[in-house]
């Protein structure tokens, strides 16, 4: 009952957050222009990879407090450890909002290659910036403790009502105070100052009351810290696979290229806020489950969270290929926007959707505390996919990077997962690759297909929206019946909705 309460929280906190994300893109590009938008793509793959700095310490914690719930540590240990992390990361903050006030000049002047902002507006942008990616960095280790002790109706309360307040604010500074910037960086501080108070305040009501306060303690760090140190690798390796593309594109491309980049990007990142909610609904019970020795429920819970997965993002991510063009039309209601972008977010999308069916097996694997697989199947990857970026980009641009990225996914799916079954879930692989994707996925690809022959090319706003509901609602509901488990899920959702005798 926990775990669908979670999984619904989550699909709706993070869904009004996603919308308060992705909503206002096209207000921010005509308030700012795309230049300035390339900027705030530029913000956000800043963020990624200062995510290193976090030495796995966020992942940790959140297996740590899922572990707690199962009983594997008691109300002191787990308050020190979320102490000694909170120390660390504090830290952390304040290196990362020096270093980048350091390197603003160099950064704007030398990296970047804008062509109508001047580059102190742009060294200014990015002082505020590091201020504002060390507030977020904070806020992992009170995310990760909320979700860990599976508070998750809570946590998803709170970041909604911050995503509004971000999103909504955000576009009134722009409409009505200030159209620039640095205005847009500096509402976003003031909203993450406010954020991190709040999941402050509520991370400590949730936290058990112990016999004394949590301290700072490196018996709690050592007995994690091989746990950490394999997520660092994993961090490592994940943001060379998924920013690298990013990072050689800002230096390559002119600001204004680089953020119609960033704008199919966001698009296709879309995806992944449809499938976090599920994997943070699903990783905390795994670790509850390999923690109380429950493997037949894990298996259970592991192939509801994969057919999950393939119904709802693969469903999503099908429509978005096959309806692209008219989804973005509709979206920007900007005809240039939609065609430079249309192509690449196709590409972008199957890549993404490849790597999404991956997560459940992935989070399966932190579970049962196995990280060095991860960490010898992305140093193989990284192998391949950085020249092949250093070769491709300059040839084909952006749409052979992203191309890159499909073919790196493909492996994964076709070769990586093999190693995986040999030692956990055994009995699993094929029940995985044919129920939990080939089906769903099969009758999927079939019903957008056909709709996308039938269905007209719309001109108008409200034939674009009829499209995109009416091949979304099908195409969703052909691959839910065609999945076992989420038709199980379905059918026992309308039992529950039937009156009672």
């Amino acid at each position: 009952m926990a775990l669908k309460r979670n999984l619904i929280a989550n699909y709706l906190g993070q869904g009004w957050t996603a919308l308060m994300s992705i909503a206002f893109v096209p207000l921010y590009i005509n308030y700012l222009g795309i230049e300035a938008y390339g900027l705030i793509g530029f913000f956000a793959m800043i963020q990624a990879w200062l995510s290193l700095l976090d030495m796995g310490m966020t992942p940790t914690l959140n297996r740590e407090m899922a572990r707690f719930t199962g009983g594997n540590h008691s109300n002191e240990s787990i308050r020190d450890l979320l102490r000694s992390i909170e120390i660390i990361a504090v830290g952390v903050a304040a290196l990362i909002t020096g270093g980048i006030a350091l390197g603003a000049e160099w950064m704007a002047n030398s990296w970047l290659r804008a062509e109508t902002l001047p580059d102190e507006v742009v060294a200014q942008a990015f002082i505020i910036m590091g201020l504002v990616t060390a507030l977020r960095f904070v806020e992992g280790v009170y995310r990760s403790t909320i979700i860990g002790l599976q508070r998750q109706v809570l946590f998803n309360v709170v970041i909604s009502i911050m995503a509004t307040l971000r999103g909504l604010g955000a576009v009134g500074i722009l409409m009505w105070a200030s159209p620039t910037i640095e205005a847009f960086f500096l509402w976003q501080g003031a909203v993450s100052i406010a954020t991190l108070a709040v999941l402050g305040i509520t991370t400590y009501r949730c936290m058990p009351m112990g016999v004394r306060g949590g301290r700072f303690s490196l018996d709690a760090l050592r007995n994690v810290w091989r746990f950490a140190g394999g997520m660092m690798g994993i961090t490592l390796l994940s943001l060379l696979l998924m920013q690298v593309d990013k990072l050689l594109l800002s230096k390559l491309l002119i600001l204004s290229e680089f953020g119609y980049y960033t704008l199919a990007t966001s698009v296709a990142a879309v995806l992944y806020m449809l499938i976090n909610p599920i994997t943070q609904a699903f990783f905390p019970k795994f670790c509850e489950l390999h923690t109380l020795g429950n493997k037949e429920h894990l298996i259970d819970s592991y192939h509801k969270g994969a057919q999950l997965i393939t119904v709802i993002a693969g469903s999503a991510a099908l429509v978005i290929i096959f309806f692209s063009e008219t989804l973005m039309q509709l979206w920007t209601q900007d005809y240039e926007l939609a065609t430079r972008t249309a192509t690449l977010i196709r590409v972008l999308m199957l890549g993404n959707l490849l790597n999404g069916l991956m997560w459940i097996p992935y989070q399966t694997q932190l579970a049962h505390g196995w990280t060095s697989y991860a960490i010898w199947v992305n140093i193989v990857s990284v192998a391949i996919i950085l020249p092949a970026i250093l070769w491709v980009t300059p040839i084909y641009g952006a749409l052979g990077a992203a191309w890159i990225w499909v073919g790196l996914n493909a492996g994964y799916i076709l070769i990586g997962i093999h190693f995986m079954y040999r030692k956990i879930l055994t009995t699993e692989k094929w029940r995985w690759y044919i129920e939990d994707l080939a089906i769903p996925l099969g009758a999927g690809l079939l019903t957008v297909s056909v709709l996308r022959y039938l269905l007209p090319d719309a001109k108008d706003n409200l034939m674009q929206l009829f499209e995109l509901v009416i091949a979304s609602v099908l195409t969703l509901a052909v691959m839910a019946l065609a999945s076992i488990e989420v038709r199980k899920i379905a059918i026992n959702f309308w039992i529950n909705l039937a009156p009672k005798k």
